[in-house]
């Protein structure tokens, strides 16, 4: 962040005093802001004069409209035997890839592909672990022009088909199984049902994992290192900025889930944007994120390649066999930016353990932590019993813009429980219901300007409504991103959960974390989720717990729960039902459901349970007593 300041001062001429100047600079000198981004960051390629076409349509600017680029060379820059991945797995598995390796191998993945007929535009789908094959597949796909998109294998067959059915594949890259919290779980039967419903899959690639599965069987199925033999010779055809990079897909658990186009261009310079600027990431740096291959921060992760840093790749359960097993990896590979989600820091505090404690983590510079809302008491618990010299990054974005609209500063105190800075580039504001820009007041997170790394489009939506209608149909031409949030007065950010899921008792809006951070502070309470209640006319607040083993719900544990509500936020937060539940229902990238619950609760159908780690767990939810009467 300093050196970049240091360049625009050199460019330019301009000096500035603290962040909040150069965040406007971004976004008053546009032009020149993502020009010097482009040129700082090395960017490969040719990036012609101009910087965005049509800046004042949105949906419909467009960035670098001249420039041809190749994303795969980008992130295949080094060529050195440094590690370029490191891979860890369940019980004790380690492999390495150096950055001549990796090259080589993303050479002979791009010339099985073109072997197999695939062109600029094609599709290449993945259903696998994060693994180093999942990346080696990515950048070859990426090296020829096609599009990248990728589910976890623990997707069931009706989740995967709902997504990849969309985009109809000619090539799905596989494994022969994955390992999760200690057990083995083989995908030869789920792949052959998958293959067997998409008919435009002409090629299926089979990666080993744990080398004695039973086969995938099939006319049209070969063995990774028979399509993929590693070469030297790899070409870099550079396509336009928007050339279809990756297909994403939203959530899914309102219907079929969006298939969200993001392109190579945007994606790139976003991401050295954040990785360089708000995280600090530096060649020779070693980035992990906990994360499997459904959620946008693998593709986030992958692209610290760019910056020449090794990235850190973990499969399987990050508390198996205990809660150590991340904090081991750090100190055992020298990581120097952690990342996780809210939930895990939350989950670790509840495990008892204390990092600081039993590991060095010296190498750690920063934690990043998205996912939910960090609460305060997160932030505690990271500098009380994690480390207290680190930078705490507490970030948020999503799918719908592979990126970030808040992010780290490394530069910059951090506040408790807030988010530090709006990523520079992004008119991020909060506007109130009628369209007014607001400060340390909640409201809706938009952006009023548009940023490379919007996505190109939907897949199957040719005249862009199902587009404009996802962000830009409650402000004109501004994104509406769906958050509930505040700007403080550190000019940070705070997150009070998603708008859709606001409670609204008595016509008084309520984010949903504020209710979470509190409840999830008592010990016997390991997670919960909130929804508001159609009753009498009007809404009421109901909590669901889940309770540590052995502790039942009596009335002693609900007043405890609605005292701590009510002391910390208002009368209007406490909850008129408290329900105890097994288990909480999740998407699979380990985000809670309201909406579904809701829906649940009010007799509604859930239209994709597909979309969910554990649908089951929504049945509990349904004629539940407490709630009729």
């Amino acid at each position: 962040m300093t050196a970049f300041v240091d360049a625009v001062g050199a460019r330019y001429g301009h000096r500035f005093h603290a962040y909040a100047e150069l965040y406007e600079w971004s976004l008053s000198h546009r032009d020149d802001f993502w020009r010097l981004m482009w040129d700082f960051a090395g960017v490969l390629g040719a990036r012609g004069e101009r910087v965005v076409e049509h800046p004042e349509r949105m949906p419909g600017a467009r960035f670098f409209p001249d420039a041809r680029i190749s994303f795969a060379e980008n992130l295949l820059r080094r060529r050195d035997d440094a590690p370029a991945i490191v891979f860890r797995g369940e019980g004790g598995r380690r492999r390495g890839v150096s950055f001549r390796e990796l090259r080589d191998a993303v050479a002979g993945f791009a010339d099985g592909l073109r072997r197999a007929g695939i062109a600029p535009g094609d599709r290449v789908a993945g259903y696998l672990p994060n693994m180093p094959e999942s990346v080696i597949a990515a950048l070859g796909t990426a090296a020829i022009g096609a599009a990248w998109s990728s589910c976890s294998p623990d997707f069931g067959v009706r989740g995967v088909l709902d997504r990849f059915g969309q985009i109809e594949p000619r090539v799905l890259v596989t494994a022969d199984g994955y390992e999760y919290g200690g057990k083995r779980f083989e995908l030869a039967e789920k792949v052959g049902e998958i293959v067997d419903a998409l008919p435009t899959v002409e090629r299926v690639v089979v990666a080993p994992l744990l080398g004695d599965a039973r086969p995938v069987a099939g006319a049209n199925v070969v063995g990774w290192s028979a399509f993929a033999p590693p070469q030297s010779i790899l070409e870099f055809p550079r396509f336009p900025f928007n050339q279809p990079l990756y297909i994403m897909y939203s959530s899914g658990t309102t219907g079929v889930p969006k298939c969200i186009v993001h392109g190579a261009g945007g994606t790139l310079i976003q991401h050295f944007k954040e990785q360089q600027l708000h995280s600090d990431v530096r060649r020779g740096d070693r980035v992990f994120y906990f994360t499997t291959c459904g959620w946008m921060m693998w593709n986030w992760l992958v692209s610290a390649l760019a910056s020449e840093a090794t990235i850190v790749l973990y499969d399987g359960s990050p508390f198996h066999p205990d809660a150590r097993a991340l904090f081991d990896l750090a100190d055992e590979e020298q990581v120097t930016l952690f990342g996780v989600s809210a939930k895990y820091i939350d989950a670790v505090g509840k495990s008892g353990l204390t990092p600081a404690r039993s590991h060095r983590l010296d190498s750690v510079r920063t934690i990043a932590s998205t996912g939910s809302p960090l609460a305060p008491e997160g932030f505690d618990f990271v500098y009380d019993h994690i480390k207290r010299d680190v930078h705490l990054a507490s970030i948020s974005g999503g799918t719908d813009i592979v990126g970030l609209f808040a992010g780290g500063n490394p530069n910059a105190p951090v506040w408790r429980g807030e988010l530090q800075a709006r990523v520079l580039g992004l008119a991020v504001d909060v506007f109130d219901e009628q369209g007014r820009a607001v400060r340390q007041q909640k409201g809706e997170l938009v952006c009023t300007n548009a940023f490379p790394s919007m996505p190109i489009g939907f897949w199957n939506d040719p005249d862009g409504r199902k587009y404009h209608a996802a962000y830009f149909e409650r402000f004109p031409n501004v994104w509406c991103h769906g958050d509930y949030v505040e700007l403080t007065e550190h000019d940070g950010l705070i997150i009070h959960g998603r708008s859709d899921a606001v409670l609204n008792p008595g016509g008084v809006r309520i984010g949903t974390a504020e209710i979470y951070r509190e409840v999830e502070q008592i010990d016997d309470v390991l997670e919960s989720i909130v929804i508001g209640q159609q009753w009498d006319h009007d809404e009421r607040v109901v909590l669901f717990v889940r309770l540590r083993e052995g502790v039942a719900l009596d009335d002693a544990l609900r007043e405890r729960i609605r005292s701590r509500i009510r002391r910390s936020t208002s009368p209007r937060h406490v909850p008129a039902r408290i329900v105890q539940v097994r288990e909480i229902p999740r998407t699979r990238s380990g985000k809670i459901v309201e909406l579904a619950v809701r829906n649940v609760v009010h007799g509604l159908e859930v239209k994709n349970r597909e979309a969910l780690a554990n649908p089951e767990a929504l049945d509990q939810f349904r004629d539940v007593p407490e709630l009729q009467s």
